[in-house]
C-alpha cells in the first residue's frame, strides 16, 4: 500500500517523537480524515502481533469504530490503511488483516538505524514523557510493624519498587512511602506481648494474653532489654509499662522492617506514621468533621457511620466505635485527605490480598473530599505458596514463625526472588518455584536473563582484545540483513512502547517476560551470526547490535530491580 513521506521523524529518547506515538498520530488523523468520531486518542490502542509475518504493530480500531460508522470492520480498516500517512523511512507496509485489523510493518531503514540509535542514547533509550511531569505517589507493603516482614508482603515489595521504577522512566514524578500503622490497639497489644516475654525472662509466672503474639522474635527481643530498665517500665503501672515496652518494641520492628527492605533493595522516599494523624486537630478531626459537614454520617447504636453506599460501597462502615475511639477505617480516610493535600495528580496503593474489601470504602472516602474519580488505583497483590520439588512448602503462624523476605533472601538471593515475584500478573496467585530459583543455570529465568548481559560484555571485551571496537561512523549497520539480526533487533525496538504500556497499565510483569524473550532472542543471534569475524564492517555492525541489546537488557533488570552482572 503506498505510503506518504514527509512525517515526522522518529526516535526513541525523551521527549523525541516515538515509535507510538508516530503511528498512533497518524492513524488519529486517518480517522479525522474520514470524518470519523473516536471516542478520545486513548482509543487508538496498538499491540504486537503474535506471530510476527503479521508485522510489528497491529491496531484494533476499525473493530471497535465500525458499528458506529455503519460498515464492515474490514472495510473501515481498509479506507484507513490508504488513508494512514507514514514515511516510507519508518513504516514501509500497512495492511488488513483477519476481520479488520491494520497491520503496521518497520522499514529494514528504521529498524537497523534503531541500533545505532539505541547506542546514541545508552539507558535514556525508552524514556518517555507520557507522565508528562505528573505527580504520583506509589505506597505499598505498609506491613504492621508487630513482626517480621513475611513472602506476601516481600511480593508487594518487589511490585512496587519495580512499578516506582517503570513510572520514573515513563515521565512521571513519582514517590514511594511506606504508611506504618503505630497507633491503636495492636500497638498495645504488642507492648503486652513484649512485657510478658519480659517478665517470665525474670521469672514470673504469667502466660501470654489469648490475642498476644507469640513469635520468638519477641522473646529475643524481650532478652535484649536491660533488665534495670525493663523493671523501671513495669513500676509504671499496667498501662504505663504497656506503653513503654509498645514503644521500646515498635522502634525495634521499624528497625528490623527496614533493615529487611534494605537487604531487599528496595527504599521508600518517606515512611509516614499513622500517629501523625490522630495529633490535635490533625487529618483524624478534620475528615470527621469534613464528613459532617457534607451529611456524609450518621449515628447508630452509639457509633458514627460513614455512608459508603451513596458511593458503591456493599455497605456502610463505622467511622468512630460507640466506645469515641476512631476504627482503622477513619484513619486510613484521613491518611488520603493528607495524601490529596499534598497534590499528587495519582495515587496507587497496592494492598495485600486479605485487603481486598477497603478499596470501594477507600474510594468512597476520597470521594467525599473531592477527588476525581481516577485519583486512587489500589493494586492487590494476591497470595504465594512456595513450591520446592513440586510440593508446597507450608507457611505457618504457628508458634509465632513466619516464613520471612529475609529468610528468603538469604536462600535464594535478592535478584532471584524480585525476578520469581514478577513474573505473575500482581492480581494472579504466584507459585514461587524454591527450587528454580537456587539453579544456576539456563532453566533459572533470572540466570538466563543475566547470562545474556555477562556474555555481550564478554563479548565486547574479546573484540576490543581483537582490535575491533564501536566504529564513529555507524552505517554499516545497515549490514544487518540476517533472519536472526532482524528478529534481535523488532525485539529491542519495542522497548519504548513496553515501558508505555507497563505504565499505563500497572503491570510489571510484562518486563520478566520481555528481557525472557530478548534474551532468547540474542542466544540464537550469538549461536548463529560469529560477531567477530574478517569483515572488519560487518563485525562493527554485530558488535553495535549486541551493544544496543547489552543496553536494553541492563534497563530491563533495572527496571525490575535486578542487578545486569558482566561476568557470570
Amino acid at each position: 500500500m503506498p505510503l506518504r513521506r514527509n512525517s515526522p521523524m522518529v526516535s526513541s529518547g525523551k521527549n523525541a517523537f516515538s515509535a507510538r506515538e508516530a503511528v498512533t498520530t497518524a492513524i488519529t488523523a486517518a480517522l479525522k480524515k474520514l470524518d470519523i468520531d473516536a471516542e478520545d486518542r486513548s482509543s487508538v490502542v496498538l499491540e504486537r502481533p503474535n506471530d510476527p509475518s503479521h508485522g510489528d504493530l497491529s491496531c484494533n480500531i476499525a473493530l471497535v469504530t465500525a458499528k458506529k460508522v455503519g460498515i464492515s470492520p474490514r472495510e473501515l480498516a481498509s479506507r484507513l490503511a490508504g488513508a494512514v500517512e507514514l514515511d516510507e523511512s519508518f513504516i514501509d507496509r500497512v495492511e488488513v488483516a483477519g476481520p479488520g485489523f491494520i497491520n503496521l510493518s518497520f522499514s529494514d531503514a528504521y529498524l537497523t538505524g534503531q541500533v545505532a540509535e539505541i547506542n546514541r542514547l545508552g539507558d535514556s533509550y525508552g524514556d518517555s514523557d507520557l507522565g508528562a511531569g505528573r505527580k504520583v505517589q506509589v505506597e505499598f507493603v505498609s506491613a504492621n510493624p508487630t513482626g517480621p516482614l513475611v513472602i506476601v508482603s516481600a511480593r508487594a515489595a518487589a511490585v512496587g519498587a519495580s512499578l516506582v521504577n517503570i513510572l520514573k522512566k515513563a515521565g512521571y514524578d513519582v514517590e514511594a512511602e511506606y504508611y506504618l500503622n503505630d497507633a491503636g490497639s495492636q500497638v498495645r497489644k504488642l507492648g503486652v506481648s513484649t512485657m510478658t516475654r519480659f517478665r517470665q525472662r525474670i521469672g514470673e509466672d504469667v502466660t501470654l494474653p489469648e490475642d498476644g503474639y507469640p513469635g520468638q522474635y519477641l522473646v529475643d527481643l524481650a532478652g535484649e532489654i536491660p533488665e534495670d530498665e525493663g523493671r523501671a517500665w513495669l513500676e509504671k503501672g499496667e498501662d504505663g509499662a504497656a506503653e513503654a515496652f509498645g514503644d521500646y518494641t515498635l522502634d525495634r520492628m521499624i528497625a528490623w522492617i527496614k533493615s529487611d527492605l534494605d537487604g531487599f533493595g528496595v527504599s521508600f522516599d518517606a515512611f509516614f506514621r499513622e500517629s501523625a494523624l490522630h495529633a490535635k486537630g490533625a487529618e483524624i478531626e478534620e475528615v470527621h468533621a469534613l464528613y459532617r459537614e457534607k451529611d456524609s454520617v450518621y449515628e447508630k447504636d452509639g457509633a458514627v457511620w460513614f455512608r459508603s453506599t451513596d458511593f458503591g460501597d456493599e455497605k456502610d462502615r463505622v467511622l468512630v466505635r460507640s466506645d469515641g475511639t476512631p476504627t482503622y477505617f477513619l484513619a486510613d480516610a484521613a491518611y488520603h485527605l493528607n495524601k490529596f493535600r499534598r497534590g499528587f495528580d495519582r495515587v496507587i496503593d497496592i494492598f495485600g490480598p486479605d485487603h481486598h474489601g477497603h478499596i470501594a470504602r477507600l474510594k468512597a472516602a476520597a470521594a467525599v473530599f473531592g477527588a476525581p474519580d481516577d485519583w486512587l488505583t489500589v493494586l492487590t497483590v494476591q497470595w504465594v505458596r512456595l513450591m520446592e520439588d513440586g510440593r508446597q512448602v507450608k507457611m505457618s503462624k504457628r508458634g509465632g514463625e513466619f516464613e520471612t523476605l529475609a529468610d528468603l533472601v538469604t536462600d535464594v538471593g535478592e535478584d532471584a526472588a524480585k525476578f520469581f515475584f514478577l513474573m505473575r500478573k500482581v492480581s494472579a496467585h504466584l507459585d514461587f518455584n524454591l527450587t528454580l530459583a537456587r539453579k544456576e543455570s539456563d532453566e533459572n529465568p533470572v540466570y538466563y536473563v543475566q547470562y545474556a548481559h555477562a556474555r555481550i560484555c564478554s563479548v565486547i571485551s574479546y573484540a576490543r582484545g581483537e582490535g575491533v571496537d564501536f566504529p564513529e561512523d555507524v552505517s554499516c549497520v545497515r549490514l544487518l540483513a540476517e533472519p536472526e539480526e532482524k528478529e534481535l533487533i523488532r525485539n529491542l525496538v519495542i522497548f519504548p512502547q513496553l515501558i508505555e504500556g507497563a505504565a499505563e497499565s500497572y503491570e510489571p510483569h510484562r518486563l520478566t517476560a520481555y528481557g525472557q524473550q530478548l534474551a532468547g532472542s540474542f542466544h540464537r543471534f550469538y549461536h548463529i551470526c560469529r560477531i567477530v569475524s574478517s569483515d572488519r564492517r560487518l563485525s562493527e555492525a554485530r558488535l553495535l547490535l549486541a551493544s544496543a541489546t547489552r543496553i536494553v537488557l541492563s534497563e530491563t533488570l533495572r527496571l525490575l530491580g535486578v542487578s545486569a552482572p558482566e561476568r557470570m
